[in-house]
């Protein structure tokens, strides 16, 4: 079912603003600081996951003050009862990640089973070390493994139907200005 502009709007309207714009700036110049301590002296190679790792790959590059390359990869994940899920690439890492240290940029960590699946296929690639920056972990305990947790976590919030700053609400609201959670979800 098609969503109308205005039922769009009534969803951002109703919507619980779990985190606004300046807390999110905040973690993100925090996620920036612990980044660059960590991997300033190792020559990352840094992959945005699209569409959701986008607002935060933009906004988190410019405050890495060191050299790095930065690239994007897009893929999909659906399940199928007898595999829990298999990873569909839309735009597969071209790079090569032999002996590189790579870390994965993306909006949330809900249940992990997509950037999971990402990091290990980093790693099956060669990469020396696969670290990984999100913005939101989702607090529940469905995670696709029990120890699964950001390298870099901007932020902590409920388990809920969440939106902005990346994340979609049947593909709208990446652009809203905060992290919002839909009513009732």
């Amino acid at each position: 079912m098609t969503e109308t502009i205005d039922e769009m709007q009534r969803v951002f309207d109703e919507a619980d603003c779990l985190c606004t714009e300046t807390e999110v700036q905040s973690a993100i110049e925090s996620m920036a600081e612990a980044i660059t301590a960590r991997l300033a002296a190792s020559n990352p190679l840094l992959f945005c996951v699209m569409n959701g790792g986008l607002i935060l790959t933009g906004q988190l590059l410019p405050k890495l003050k060191f050299p790095l390359q930065a690239e994007y990869l897009h893929a999909t994940r659906y399940r199928q009862e007898t595999t829990g899920g298999i990873l569909e690439w839309q735009v597969k890492p071209a790079s090569s990640m032999r002996d590189r240290t790579v870390l994965i940029v993306d909006d949330i960590l809900d249940e992990g089973t997509t950037l999971a699946a990402i990091m290990d296929f980093c790693r099956a690639q060669g990469a020396s070390e696969v670290l990984s920056a999100v913005l939101v972990d989702k607090q529940h305990d469905r995670k696709a493994r029990p120890d699964l947790k950001g390298d870099f976590t901007g932020l902590e919030v409920e388990d809920r139907f969440l939106f902005g700053f990346g994340m979609d609400y049947k593909g709208y609201w990446r652009n809203a200005p905060g992290i919002y959670a839909v009513k009732g979800l």
